[in-house]
């Protein structure tokens, strides 16, 4: 993006691509941008470019993940803009573009071709120059004369210019960036040890009997450069895939959408932006939903592997909810508009990626924290080594500092812990698990109890039918099926869960065509059928015509809720109801509680049926009628014994609790506030992926020491032997870059 198209970004309907809008109690408005990031090349930028947007004026918050390039910014539209902290982040020597698919593709590709470039030039160089020095290393004596000598060193001193001034730019600008922020950054070691290597043998090439010497080390400086700008390639590579993955999702959701203009079945297009709640949009086939909502016309397949996880296609009939971003398999369909932007389902999915992509983890901050005092640790072991060997031997001095400057580089360190914890929740997501915080994963790896709702987590959002009632003497089977088919037709009309459940019951197809529907709130639906009959549906009060009742009246069928049909004033049939637990639900609390983790049961339902439920599944730490306090006091106390503690909910009344456990996970279907104060959102709305995740969280988490012991093993190794002289500079790089590249492909192969 060119600077005189920055402006753009403060146009508000192209904000809505890449931020989000949050307002406070005193109506103060504040917005989330993310950023995709290029010119970043070690942990250290992400400290730098945090800086440089701290200073402008209106960000509040700036977060930067140096493992996926990503930045997330918080700042009040009143005093900054979009176009303000791009120039800030241009000034501070990267560059930014709005986290959105087409132009972070673009950068991507760029930056991609110019790394290419870079480890094209480096490599061809170092071939070149270990060419020219091959015959000072085999000839013997005074087999290669003095001038053929020095001219191959010129040679080589000549193919390393285009080695310094073009490979080994992004290590001298990123040092350079860590300066001038008063920071030490992994850059200044490796840009100081290239340009003493290149003064040094540059020296040794003008005049070899000058103070430098007449051993040049120009092969091991651009094998270096090669090794190291090879290691980076791979990881880049590595951070393009997860980004893909991200966009991926992203690309699903259309950018315009047939909106009915309400005359006949006449359509405009309009840009998804443009939509609102109640429009009636038609979805042609193999496109994608352009909002969450219900389905008015149709009965189609909807593909919704990339928001839950799940390959194969479901079933949607009218009534039935889609959501953004999945497509439409078999037929055209109408739906209704009832989310849009950044209320759907799928905009909460992308910005739950978005955000972990964005933050730096505590371990990653520890390890961060002790890179500044690392580096000034080596920086001084590598000066008082050039010293002792100036004494000892003074033409090794220069190889010596060069080789201790190069290995001792802290990618590795930095790169343990990022690496590890984005690769996890990169194959959470791809589960249908959105982590929204990675340091929950190390909370979730150590936990030792669960705490669970149950309506909605263990059991189905809607009960299921369990069997038709006949209240009249007389009625045969027959009866019961046709009184069905009419409940569950007018059942339709109605978004109330029970009524829900009975229409999803009745698969025979049929449906009776009814006039003058009406739904009265708390009571029911009444209609008139095609024979002028009035019928009801819903509370027993409601079918007598005695007034309005409880629709989910149960006195007549115990706890089980129900529901009353018949002609007004006679009712017919009571249908009843049970709730269903979700599949692999007891299957996967067994595997749990095999697993030392002790589950108990949170529930604000009815005492009865939640200890229903816990006795068939065999659960001993319940609470029934329980408010949110009762909740967060439960986990409160679990906590003062010590205790690491998980939370799964899906109700707004879960939220507080949701926030107080150590790690916590909200249903994909729940109340938004609850997603919201939720570490994790299980979008596929399968309990058995609490197990997936711990599994992934615990090996993320093995995977973070083995890097992190990896990286002081290496350092512990090769740090001696560099300053005894045991290691060339160019074995140094090697090293190094080998070490980096063990960390990020370590990390990769989580939940591969």
């Amino acid at each position: 993006m060119h600077a005189s198209d920055l402006d753009v970004l403060d146009d508000p309907i192209e904000q809505q691509r890449f931020t989000r809008w949050t307002e406070e109690a005193d109506g103060r408005r504040h917005a989330e941008s993310a950023f995709q990031l290029s010119g970043m090349y070690c942990a250290a930028c992400a400290g730098i470019i945090e800086s440089a947007l701290a200073a402008v004026p209106g960000v509040e918050e700036a977060s930067v993940n140096s493992a996926s390039r990503r930045a997330m910014v918080r700042w009040n539209p009143a005093q900054t803009s979009p176009s303000v902290m791009v120039r800030a982040i241009r000034g501070a020597g990267y560059d930014a573009v709005p986290d959105a698919a087409a132009s972070a593709r673009e950068l991507r590709r760029k930056e991609r071709r110019q790394a290419l470039w870079r480890v094209f030039v480096a490599s061809f160089c170092a071939m070149q120059v270990m060419m020219f020095a091959t015959p000072s290393y085999v000839a013997h004596g005074s087999e290669l004369a003095p001038d053929l000598r020095q001219l191959l060193n010129w040679a080589s001193w000549l193919v390393s210019i285009p080695v310094m001034a073009f490979s080994a730019g992004p290590f001298f600008k990123g040092a350079w960036a860590s300066l001038r922020a008063r920071r030490i950054g992994m850059d200044i070691p490796v840009a100081l040890g290239l340009l003493v290597t290149f003064v040094a043998s540059s020296g040794a090439t003008f005049d070899p009997q000058g103070p430098f010497g007449h051993e040049v080390y120009f092969d091991s400086l651009t094998m270096f450069v090669s090794f190291l700008l090879a290691g980076r390639f791979l990881e880049m590579s590595a951070r393009h895939r997860a980004a893909e993955a991200l966009e991926d999702t992203l690309s699903r959701m259309p950018e315009t959408a047939l909106r009915l203009t309400g005359q006949g079945d006449a359509v405009e297009t309009v840009s998804v932006l443009r939509l609102v709640k109640g429009d009636r949009v038609r979805v042609p086939v193999g496109a994608a939903f352009p909002a969450d909502g219900p389905l008015e016309e149709g009965r189609t397949q909807a593909d919704e592997s990339l928001l839950t996880g799940e390959s194969r296609p479901v079933e949607k009939r009218a009534g039935d909810e889609v959501v953004a971003g999945s497509v439409n398999l078999s037929a055209p369909v109408t739906m209704r508009v009832e989310r849009v932007g950044a209320d759907t389902r799928h905009e909460a999915i992308v910005a739950m990626m978005r955000d972990a992509m964005s933050q730096r983890p505590a371990l990653a901050r520890w390890a961060d924290a002790w890179a500044g005092p690392f580096l000034w640790t080596v920086l001084a072991l590598a000066l008082g080594s050039g010293l002792v060997w100036t004494w000892v031997e003074p033409s090794r001095a220069v190889w010596v500092v060069v080789s201790v400057l190069i290995v001792t580089c802290p990618c590795a360190l930095s790169l343990a812990a990022p690496s590890a914890l984005v690769a996890a929740a990169g194959a959470l997501a791809r589960k249908g698990v959105m982590v929204q915080r990675l340091d929950a994963l190390e909370a979730l790896a150590s936990m030792s109890r669960l705490y669970t709702d149950k309506t909605g987590t263990l059991t189905e959002e809607r009960p299921q039918w369990a069997r038709t009632v006949l209240l009249q003497d007389g009625q045969e089977d027959a009866d019961a099926r046709e009184l069905m088919r009419l409940a569950a037709s007018l059942a339709t009309w109605s978004t109330h869960p029970l009524s829900q459940s009975l229409a999803a019951a009745e698969t025979s197809g049929t449906r009776a065509v009814w006039r003058r529907v009406g739904e009265q709130p708390g009571a029911g639906l009444e209609g008139t059928d095609e024979h002028g009959v009035q019928w009801r549906l819903g509370a027993l009060s409601w079918v007598q015509g005695a007034g309005v009742g409880e629709l989910t009246s149960a006195a007549a069928a115990g706890d089980a809720p129900c529901v009353y049909f018949g002609r007004s004033g006679r009712p017919l049939a009571r249908f009843e109801f049970d709730e269903r637990l979700r599949p692999g639900v007891p299957e996967a609390l067994a595997a749990l509680q095999a697993d030392g983790v002790q589950v108990g049961l949170l529930s604000g339902d009815l005492g009865a049926r939640v200890q229903r439920i816990a006795q068939l599944l065999g659960l001993r730490d319940v609470h029934g009628d329980a408010t949110p306090s009762l909740k967060r006091d439960v986990l409160a106390a679990a906590q003062a014994e010590g205790a690491v503690v998980g939370m799964v909910g899906d109700g707004i009344n879960d939220a507080p609790v949701l926030a107080r456990a150590n790690v916590s996970f909200a249903m994909g279907q729940g109340a938004l506030v609850s997603r919201a104060n939720a570490d994790a959102v299980i979008v596929s709305n399968r309990f058995d992926d609490l197990l997936l995740a711990r599994r992934l969280a615990r090996q993320a988490m093995g995977v973070v020491r083995q890097n992190l012991v990896w990286a002081a093993l290496y350092n512990a190794a090769c740090i001696p032997l560099a300053m005894l002289g045991y290691l060339p500079p160019w074995g140094a790089g090697l090293g190094m870059a080998m070490s980096s590249l063990l960390v990020v492909g370590n990390s990769w192969r989580i939940g591969r």
